[in-house]
């Protein structure tokens, strides 16, 4: 399988986009759940701050640490996406478009926001 550096750019969009959709996004917090248990803290205010670490034992806890762990969910989605476009170009090609386009419109937010909150 060959990828020229257009595909490649498409490709590390998504990958960015998928990874940040499992390891950080509100919308995916129910697939990390049954991975990770809930610890509550107080600050010095009286606030109290929820934490979720991966479970410490056995495959949750695996999975766990694997969902939290940006770079390490990132190389498992890369081989997902690279798999599925090997086997599957027409269900993968789409996919693959439409998180590189949101990957970049994420990237270009930030980029603004950034620059508003900098003045």
């Amino acid at each position: 399988m060959s990828i020229n550096w257009f595909t490649f750019l498409l490709v590390s969009l998504a990958v960015f986009r998928l990874t940040r959709l499992l390891v950080y996004d509100q919308i995916t917090e129910f697939i990390r759940r049954p991975f990770m248990q809930e610890y509550e803290e107080r600050d010095e205010n009286g606030k109290t701050e929820i934490y979720l670490i991966p479970r410490e034992n056995g495959l949750r806890g695996w999975i766990g640490q694997l969902i939290s762990c940006y770079w390490c969910t990132g190389i498992w989605v890369t081989l997902f996406l690279l798999l599925i476009r090997w086997l599957y170009p027409e269900v993968a090609d789409p996919l693959i478009y439409i998180l590189s386009v949101a990957g970049a419109a994420s990237i270009i937010e930030t980029v603004i926001q950034s620059k508003i909150y900098e003045e």
